[in-house]
């Protein structure tokens, strides 16, 4: 269960600084296969929200891709 403490500001900077180079990272391997993604908003209880676009877009594999894939990503840095 996620702790809903509200992330400080500049923990906040330095978490989305750390998405972003995760979601570059990731990025070509998602075009790749036609799709992409974006980072949409980190709330205040640091939950990260992005918006998978083209190919993904109701892609049985899409849940898979964030799951094994972003969110595995995100939660090593």
């Amino acid at each position: 269960m996620p702790d809903n403490t509200p992330v400080p500001d500049s923990d906040q900077d330095s978490i989305r600084h750390r998405v972003t180079q995760v979601i570059d990272m990731l990025r070509p391997f998602i075009q790749g296969d036609g799709g992409d993604i974006e980072f949409v908003d980190l709330t205040d209880d640091a939950i990260v929200q992005v918006r998978l676009c083209g190919a993904c877009v109701g892609c049985p594999g899409a849940a898979m891709t964030l799951r094994f894939g972003v969110e595995a990503r995100l939660r090593e840095v």
